[in-house]
């Protein structure tokens, strides 16, 4: 997400530093620079507008110009004003109230609503909550099969909806039904349709009144840019929302919706979804995200993914290994499996300072398929080999390679990678990060 911005930004910022001294000129030069970026980027004209004046008013001034890196003030004053931008801080959910607590979840069809219900309802449940999905959908065909589906997937209670009752009916049933069980959140996916129409607007107004739920949830598709602000604009202005869910960030390289929704709305971004599979929604961070686009990195985003995939036990016997210096295939395997639980590596590569700008090779498959490959390489191994891969010989390769479906040289480049890797830590091990080559993470 963002890879055009982030790289014509970086380009702007990269020429401010490599002067000693800013004047207003070089100033004005870069914020047209930004400007057209933005635009490019499909942020909203008046919001490019009003974003690029609250910068020059700071940056022409004794903030920039009698700075003694003036270079790199603009790029904190960039920062700042992005943050400010998208909403300062993850306002998260408002659900501090007498259980069942519903939250209304509203937009058009084909936004991913029904899924994103679902990925909330998984999050929810992972904070210990106990949430309930509701399919109150009954005009889009196969939408109530749609979310019992995913509630089978994820051990979420879903309400037996009868497609043959009103939404009103169902999302009022559902509600008492979900207290008779105990549930604390009640997740209601209601209709969409292609456009917003004076039908739709009074069903969910309805469903509003009758069921007073704690949270309005918009879902917007990214994809839709221009679009997906207007519509949250529309919804805004009839059911007054509480805050946006956006959809498909992972696959918009430009992301102007989420740097213009939010202004133009007066409502929070609370989620973005960032993947098709069902843990892939997360909680937006205005300043996490303000990082990414000036190609900072993520690093607490990163962590707190770091601490949800890998096994605490495991990394203890892990450090054991590295303090003997005994890692072995084994181990590698057990690693990749962990960098899998995170994401792919385009993603995780994104969130680490400097490595959002590196540039993969187009065929370069940052996904499970390249990491499947090689746990299928490993799994083809005998133990022996796994734990002493110094005695794979030519026609032991050979054998690997045809047990695994790939070539002698997916082995031996396997082997290259794991060979570099326990080089690498064998140097942390001695000396740490002052051990490792200069610029390394430069």
């Amino acid at each position: 997400m963002f890879d055009s911005l982030t790289e014509k930004l970086n380009s702007v910022f990269k020429k401010l530093r490599g002067h000693g001294k800013l004047t207003e000129q070089n100033i004005s030069d870069a914020l047209k620079e930004v400007r057209l970026a933005l635009l490019e980027a499909d942020v909203n004209f008046k919001v490019v507008k009003d974003f690029i004046e609250r910068i020059r008013a700071r940056a022409v001034g004794q903030e920039v110009l009698g700075s003694l890196t003036p270079g790199q003030q603009v790029v904190k004053i960039v920062h700042e004003e992005l943050v400010s931008l998208m909403g300062g801080s993850n306002s998260g959910l408002n659900l501090s109230y007498k259980p069942p607590i519903p939250v209304m979840l509203v937009g058009l069809q084909g936004s991913g609503k029904t899924t994103s219900a679902a990925k909330l309802g998984k999050f929810l449940r992972d904070k210990g909550r106990k949430p309930f999905l509701v399919p109150a959908d009954v005009r889009r065909p196969a939408a109530i099969e749609q979310l019992k589906k995913l509630g089978e997937q994820l051990s979420i209670p879903v309400y037996p909806s009868d497609p043959q009752e009103s939404p009103l009916t169902i999302c009022r049933k559902a509600v008492q039904w979900a207290d008779g069980e105990s549930g604390d959140v009640v997740l209601i996916d209601t209709a969409g349709r292609l456009h917003i129409d004076e039908d739709l607007m009074k069903e969910l107004e309805q469903i509003k009144k009758e069921v007073i739920p704690r949270e309005v949830l918009l879902v917007a598709d990214a994809m839709t840019g221009q679009d997906a602000i207007h519509v949250a604009k529309k919804f805004n202005d009839i059911l007054d929302i509480h805050g946006i869910i956006l959809t498909k960030l992972d696959g918009d390289a430009r992301g102007g919706a989420a740097l213009s929704i939010r202004a133009v709305t007066g409502k929070p971004i609370k989620f973005v979804g960032v993947g098709e599979k069902l843990d892939a929604l997360e909680l937006f961070h205005p300043d996490r995200m303000a990082s990414r686009i000036l190609g900072m990195g993520d690093v607490l985003s990163l962590i707190e993914k770091a601490q949800e995939a890998i096994d605490e036990k495991k990394a203890q016997e892990l450090q054991k290994k590295l303090l003997k210096d005994s890692f072995t295939l084994e181990d590698f395997a057990e690693q990749l499996k962990q960098i899998k639980k995170m994401g792919s590596i385009d993603q995780i590569l994104s969130m680490v300072p400097g490595m959002g700008r590196l540039k993969l090779p187009k065929d370069f498959q940052a996904s499970e398929k390249e990491l499947g490959r090689v746990e299928a390489i490993i799994n083809s191994m005998t133990r022996e080999e796994r734990r002493h891969p110094e005695i794979l010989n030519g026609s032991r390769r050979l054998r690997i390679a045809t047990g695994s479906g790939t070539t002698v040289q997916d082995v031996n480049q396997l082997l290259k990678q794991y060979l570099q890797t326990k080089k690498m830590l064998r140097t942390f091990r001695k000396g740490g990060m002052k051990g490792l080559p200069r610029g390394l993470f430069s």
